[in-house]
């Protein structure tokens, strides 16, 4: 037993600090915060560490939030070292102060790893939102896959989104009673942010024709910097030369290197609209909108097959096997030619498209957070084991 649990008042409610650094960590969490909000008998407190700075600000504003501690420790050329040990001494201050009965990491960034240690530092419970997702490359995603495994090894709840992240979970040995599975937070915001009269604020968007096909780009990973991304770009530029019906949107991330890459191939095409980062609410709504969706992220992969969209996916391998199991998404690699067949053959074989966009999300229904604030009221006495999503 932790000594947040053995302390507690258990006519109180139960005090979760939610803890996260980037976007895409802020994204997956405000769902769940905001059921958690929602709920009487369990207080949220939000720390982030700044991990990543406009993009993270940016996120929160969309949806008035303020988090409660903020250690703000981005620097420029910031190292992984930097991020794990900042985040983990300024979290151990946090937690002292905050003295929550639960801490809540989420996914698989350095603030994930550093917000379990610290917690288990303090002998504090904590829970993995996300959990059990594995590549089973240890550089692939670099550095995802370690931090995730990391969470997994540290973590008391763990809250996996899929019945294969649950297989994953139990053949590393966690035991069963410690796993829920709820479905991906992230279906969950779609409710909050999608909307049919939309009005997007990056004003680029509003002036686009939508009576093209649009086609959504997303490419920023690690591993994917240099060579890959020039090779990527490549086949982008050779599927707009072919398709004068296309219209490319691509909100380009703040890492120098792809911005780099981004402008130098594809920045002079006429039909390749290359933005600034957009707000969630846009990127949705883009999304929404568009004919498919290019992506190493790992998020989109689990968002488009909601909106119906195919997508495929810029990395040799995926943590996320059910969508392409289910036949929403397919492996194209970062090789130019297999890039721009696979691509190119979603804008010419309806019948492929057709069969993509009918495929069924595996990812969630939209009520992962209420299952998630379920299991930790069951977790601490005050609710029933919640069903696991199917």
């Amino acid at each position: 037993m932790t000594n947040g649990t053995a302390n507690r008042d258990a006519s109180s409610p139960v005090k979760l600090l939610l803890i996260f650094g980037t976007r895409p960590e802020a994204t997956k969490l405000i769902p769940l915060y905001m059921e958690l909000k929602r709920r009487g008998n369990i207080h949220p407190v939000i720390a982030v560490t700044g991990q990543h700075r406009e993009q993270l600000d940016q996120a929160l504003g969309n949806f008035g939030i303020k988090p409660d501690f903020d250690l703000n420790i981005m620097k420029r050329r910031q190292s992984l070292s930097y991020v794990v040990s900042a985040a983990l001494q300024g979290l151990e201050t946090v937690l002292d102060e905050a003295r929550p009965d639960m801490a809540l990491v989420h996914g698989d960034t350095a603030t994930t790893f550093a917000g379990a240690l610290a917690a288990f530092f303090k002998r504090i419970k904590s829970g993995h939102v996300e959990a059990g997702l594995r590549s089973f490359d240890k550089y692939q995603p670099f550095p995802e896959e370690i931090n995730r495994k990391l969470a997994t090894a540290i973590a008391d709840m763990h809250f996996a989104p899929t019945r294969l992240s649950k297989r994953n979970l139990l053949r590393e040995g966690v035991p069963e009673k410690d796993i829920y599975v709820t479905g991906n937070t992230a279906i969950d915001l779609l409710k909050y942010t999608i909307k049919k009269d939309y009005r997007f604020s990056e004003n680029k968007l509003n002036n686009l024709d939508y009576n093209k096909r649009i086609v959504v780009m997303e490419a920023h990973r690690s591993e994917n910097l240099g060579a890959p991304m020039e090779s990527i770009c490549r086949a982008v530029s050779r599927l707009l030369d072919g398709n004068p019906d296309i219209e490319l949107v691509w909100p380009v991330h703040l890492n120098p290197e792809v911005r780099k890459t981004a402008f130098a191939v594809l920045g002079g095409h006429p039909r390749a609209l290359l933005t600034e980062p957009v707000s969630v609410d846009d990127m949705n709504n883009l999304m929404n909108r568009s004919y498919m969706i290019l992506t190493d992220s790992g998020g989109l992969q689990e968002e488009a097959p909601s909106m119906d969209k195919p997508v495929v996916v810029l990395r040799n391998v995926t943590e996320r096997p059910e969508g392409v199991e289910s036949g929403a998404l397919v492996i194209a690699g970062m090789e130019e030619g297999n890039v721009y067949r696979v691509a190119n053959s979603l804008l010419h074989d309806a019948a492929l498209y057709g069969k993509m966009t009918r495929a069924k999300n595996p990812y969630g229904d939209g009520n992962a957070s209420a299952r998630i604030a379920d299991a930790i009221l069951y977790e601490f006495g005050m609710g029933p084991r919640p069903e696991d999503f199917a």
